[in-house]
């Protein structure tokens, strides 16, 4: 099994453990979380870095995963992705062996698609992004760059979701519908275009 180290050490991160131990194709080597979470202990994998640590474990391990979650900023995820991607650090994919990704889908490096997800054919996925449990990402869709597309939201064929958006659970997104760059879309919504929706930008 090829190394990897997981970026962030809360809730999320529990998610992304148990998604990469069902691939059987990496073994978790290190987590990195904040100076005083160090020596704390998540699923039996201890917390043994700090970001000051990543050009040695770019130098040792190699490859990485941000397991920081995202809801109302990304400004976390995203420093801390290109920080390790400068220092030389590679992002695989993680794809969950229960999720389904189409063969004829595009999804980008450090993207994680979660247990019971569906990316469909012709979608395309960019880097950085979640693709929680049992979303489903149909048809034609894009997903730009440092997104998250929440546990059980569903986004309908041909939409354009711009990079650092934020998707919430249980909202369905009608067809062809273009969502701007750095929006976040609350929870349990309709988004058909129209006006009234709780949509607003980020903090980024």
């Amino acid at each position: 099994m090829k190394p990897l180290v997981l970026i962030g050490c809360g809730g999320h991160c529990r998610s992304c453990i148990d998604v990469v131990e069902a691939t059987g194709d990496y073994q978790i080597t290190s987590i990195v979380g904040q100076q005083h979470e160090v020596g704390q202990q998540l699923l039996g994998y201890r917390v043994d870095s700090t970001d000051r640590d990543l050009q040695a474990l770019v130098k040792r391990d190699g490859n990485f995963l941000v397991a920081i979650g995202q809801i109302e900023t990304n400004a976390i995820r995203v420093k801390l992705y290109n920080e390790t991607a400068r220092l030389g650090g590679a992002f695989p994919t993680i794809v969950s062996p229960l999720a389904h990704v189409s063969k004829h889908a595009v999804v980008g490096r450090g993207t994680i698609v979660m247990h019971h997800a569906i990316v469909n054919a012709s979608a395309s996925i960019g880097e950085n992004c979640i693709i929680n449990s049992k979303s489903l990402i149909e048809h034609d869709v894009e997903v730009g760059n440092h997104c998250h597309v929440a546990t059980g939201a569903i986004v309908n064929g041909g939409t354009t979701i711009g990079d650092d958006c934020f998707i919430g659970s249980g909202t369905v997104v009608k067809q062809s519908i273009q969502i701007e760059p750095g929006m976040v879309i609350g929870a349990g919504q309709w988004i058909d275009g129209r006006g009234g929706i709780r949509v607003r930008k980020t903090n980024r």
